[in-house]
């Protein structure tokens, strides 16, 4: 059993692991604009950048948490950020566009492994009451780092370079670093093997299929150099399912999305990260390559999102523990699917407060509304013994989900950056939110009622302090 001040450390310790990977996921779109202007490559580029690392991070983050019980979760952190810290700086030092989207998968490789150890040194070090609390802070910060990055990037774009979004990296790793010094490792007592060709076809499943979807836009869905891959892709994607559920020591076993909560949740968190993922990254780049705004102001006008986001995800959270979490994941998707459609009156020239100050503030609340009870309602319908896999699982759908949904862009919404193409990308941002409260609505129960109906053990957990 940890002390207070092991566990407090261990918390800081797995928040600021899972920030840096996570932060990484959005701190690149306010930089897009100045890496194509300085590298060039078009909007293909500037997807395959994004996604080079959600590639990485979404197929092996199931196979990272397996090295965090066979290794030890301390051992496989130290791994994950030194990975980390060292493609960033091979990112940074980029050349060309192709080094550069090297350099993001193994940023995303790396990534993969500091999520499921930093949930894993949480679960290690908190019990009961603590770890719904400790849970819920790390999810508040983690989910934080999908906005903050846009101000950060931009500020880091503007007054330094982009190479810098990269070199930044290197000290909260080196803080990290110096803050584990003292952790022991442990390993588990029963160790598992490793699911290499789940591994080995989730990867090239994905990959196939991102590549098709994003490089359709350059070659036409005719070409072999687009059906090919996406055939093969789609091929080990199917593998990939008859191994989970054939496998003695699956990756991600099939038995979790039994428990009708855990099945539904996810369903909900694909389309919900799908229309975040999406409409952060069209967001900027509409007021940055249309607008003309410079990446520090555009990233300032979601700010208001992390500030509702840090200030009123504690409050739905504790409401979400006593009320259960189905009307808040249904309200919450809408409010801010409105928001969505109401930053439809963004144009050129850009006005903050006439265009998109209301739809700013419905997106914030609406995101405050759902983004804990999503993760009471995913984690709370799994056994404790199981809450690890249950939070990679999880933590993979929301990467994927992110990973297509970018690589659809320029197929869904076409590649001329202007105010109709705005218009079509939040409107699509804005079905997919209403899709995942609709899914909420009707699937969502609460966990005593779903243990009558299925079996579940675990109450419903109550996040009196932080949340997601």
């Amino acid at each position: 059993m940890a002390t207070p001040v092991q566990g407090r450390r261990a918390l800081v310790v797995a928040i600021l692991a899972a920030f840096v990977a996570f932060l990484d996921g959005s701190i690149i779109t306010v930089a897009l604009p100045a890496i194509d202007a300085e590298l060039g490559g078009g909007l293909s580029v500037q997807q395959w950048i994004v996604d080079a690392y959600l590639i990485t991070l979404g197929a092996l983050i199931l196979l990272a948490g397996s090295l965090s019980d066979l290794l030890g979760r301390v051992a496989v952190l130290r791994i994950g950020l030194i990975g980390f810290g060292v493609a960033s700086i091979a990112c940074g030092l980029a050349p060309t566009p192709e080094l550069l989207i090297a350099g993001r998968a193994l940023q995303g490789v790396a990534g993969a492994l500091l999520v499921p150890s930093s949930l894993a040194l949480i679960m290690g070090t908190h019990q009961g009451a603590a770890q719904s609390r400790a849970i819920g802070t790390w999810t508040a910060w983690t989910s934080a780092a999908f906005i903050v990055g846009p101000l950060l990037g931009g500020l880091l774009t503007d007054f330094l370079s982009w190479r810098w979004v990269f070199f930044i990296n290197v000290v909260p790793i080196v803080v990290t670093m110096i803050l584990m010094a003292p952790m022991r490792n442990e390993p588990a007592a029963v160790r598992t093997p490793i699911d290499g060709w789940g591994a080995a076809l989730g990867a090239v499943g994905l990959g196939g299929v991102v590549f098709g979807l994003i490089e359709q836009a350059n070659f036409g869905w005719a070409s072999p150099i687009v059906f090919v891959p996406m055939i093969v892709g789609a091929l080990c994607l199917a593998g990939f399912m008859v191994r989970q559920a054939t496998a003695k020591y699956p990756m991600m076993p099939l038995s979790l999305f039994r428990n009708r909560n855990f099945a539904v949740g996810n369903a909900a968190t694909f389309a919900i990260y799908a229309a975040l993922s999406l409409n952060g990254l069209v967001i900027v780049l509409f007021l940055q390559q249309a607008a003309g705004l410079t990446a520090t102001v555009s990233g300032l006008v979601m700010l208001p999102v992390t500030i509702m986001l840090i200030l009123l995800s504690s409050v739905f959270g504790t409401l979400a523990g006593r009320f259960g979490s189905r009307w808040f994941m249904t309200a919450g998707p809408l409010i801010a699917a409105a928001g969505l459609l109401s930053l439809r009156a963004m144009d050129v020239p850009f006005d903050f407060v006439s265009q998109a100050l209301l739809g700013v503030l419905l997106l914030g609340l609406g995101l405050s509304m759902t983004v804990a009870p999503l993760t009471s309602a995913v984690l709370g319908a799994i056994e404790p013994s199981r809450s690890g896999i249950a939070s990679a699982v999880n933590n993979a759908v929301s990467r994927i989900a992110g990973l297509i949904a970018v690589a659809v862009l320029g197929a869904l919404i076409g590649t001329m950056v202007d105010a109709a193409w705005l218009d079509r990308a939040l409107t699509l941002c804005a079905a997919l939110l209403a899709v995942g409260a609709i899914v909420s609505a009707i699937g969502i129960r609460k966990v005593a009622d779903a243990g009558a109906e299925e079996g579940a053990s675990s109450p419903d957990p109550v996040v009196p302090k932080a949340a997601s």
